[in-house]
C-alpha cells in the first residue's frame, strides 16, 4: 500500500503521479474502478480533487524504486545522487535499510535531484554539521533558467526572509525585518531558445535559496512551480524544476576524524539537458 498526505489541491491523479514511488495515471484510475482508493478513509471511485492535507491510500504494490545511486561510501560517510522527484526524508528512510546507523546532516528540495551526503558515525555527524554551519564545503549546482543571464559570470547578494506558514522566502535588495544575506553565484555553460544552462556556487546555504535567488533576478529555474514563470513551464513542458546538485568538495580542520576526505569531491551529472 501507499500512503501519503496531498500538499495542495490537485486531482488524485495528480498527487499520486507526483508521489513517491509515482502511482502512474493508469494505474490510478484501474485502482479507482476497483474500488482500491481510500481518501481520508472513504473509498473513492472517481478521480477527485484534494485538499492540502488530505490523506491518500492506495492499495498498490510499486515496483521496487531505489530513490538514490550511491556514489561513495567508507566508515564514516556516505555520499548518494538523490533522484528527482524523492523528497530527502525518503531517501533517509530508504538509505537506513541499507546503512541502519546513517545520520541526516543536510536535505535537497523533492524535485532537486543530485548529492546528498549522511554520517554513519557521531563523530563524522558532528564534522558534517559543523562543515555545512561554517560553509566550508564548496557545493555547486546546475540549473536550466528562463532567458539570458545579464553577464557570463557573478556573483548576487540579496536579502532571504522565510515565511514557515507558506513554505516559501522572499528575496529583497537591501536588509529587512528578519532577513539574513545571501550570496549566489553563477556561471553561464551555454544559452539555446531562450534557455540558460548555469553552474550556480552557494555560498550560503539557506531554504530554496538558489530558485528565490534567481526568480527575483528575473531567470526562474525552469520547471520551478513555486517561483517559476508557470507560462514558460508549461510551453517548454517541464513539470519539475531542472536543477542538480553536482558537486561537493569537503574541508576539515587538521587533526579532524574526517581530516582524510579534505579537498576530496564528489560529482555527479546534472539528469536534464538544455
Amino acid at each position: 500500500m501507499i500512503a501519503f498526505t496531498a500538499a495542495k489541491n490537485q486531482k488524485l491523479s495528480r498527487a499520486a503521479a507526483a508521489n513517491f514511488p509515482p502511482v502512474p495515471y493508469g494505474a490510478v484510475m484501474r485502482l479507482l474502478r476497483e474500488k482500491a482508493v481510500k481518501v481520508n478513509g472513504v473509498r473513492v471511485k472517481e478521480d477527485v480533487t484534494l485538499s492540502a492535507g488530505d490523506a491518500v491510500e492506495l492499495f498498490y504494490d510499486p515496483p521496487e524504486i531505489k530513490p538514490y545511486g550511491t556514489i561513495y561510501a567508507d566508515d564514516n560517510v556516505v555520499v548518494i545522487d538523490k533522484k528527482r522527484g524523492c523528497s530527502s526524508e525518503n531517501v533517509y528512510d530508504s538509505l537506513k535499510t541499507e546503512y541502519p546507523a546513517a545520520k541526516f546532516i543536510h536535505r535537497l528540495d523533492t524535485n532537486t535531484s543530485g548529492l546528498m551526503i549522511f554520517a554513519l558515525t557521531e563523530v563524522a555527524e558532528k564534522e558534517l554539521l559543523s562543515g555545512f554551519k561554517n560553509r566550508a564545503f564548496d557545493k555547486k549546482y546546475i540549473a536550466a533558467v528562463k532567458g539570458v543571464m545579464p553577464k557570463k559570470s557573478e556573483v548576487l547578494t540579496a536579502y532571504l526572509v522565510k515565511d514557515p506558514v507558506k513554505s516559501q522566502v522572499k528575496i529583497y535588495p537591501s536588509p529587512v525585518k528578519n532577513s539574513v544575506m545571501i550570496k549566489t553565484g553563477y556561471t553561464t555553460l551555454k544559452t539555446e531558445k531562450g534557455v540558460s544552462l548555469i553552474e550556480v556556487t552557494l555560498f550560503t546555504g539557506k531554504t530554496h535559496q538558489i530558485r528565490a535567488h534567481l526568480a527575483y533576478t528575473g531567470h526562474p529555474v525552469v520547471g520551478d512551480g513555486k517561483y517559476g514563470d508557470n507560462a514558460f513551464n508549461r510551453a517548454h513542458g517541464a513539470k519539475k524544476q531542472l536543477l542538480t546538485a553536482v558537486s561537493i568538495k569537503l574541508r576539515f580542520d587538521k587533526n579532524s576524524a574526517l581530516e582524510y576526505l579534505n579537498d576530496k569531491t564528489f560529482r555527479t551529472e546534472a539528469d536534464f539537458k538544455v
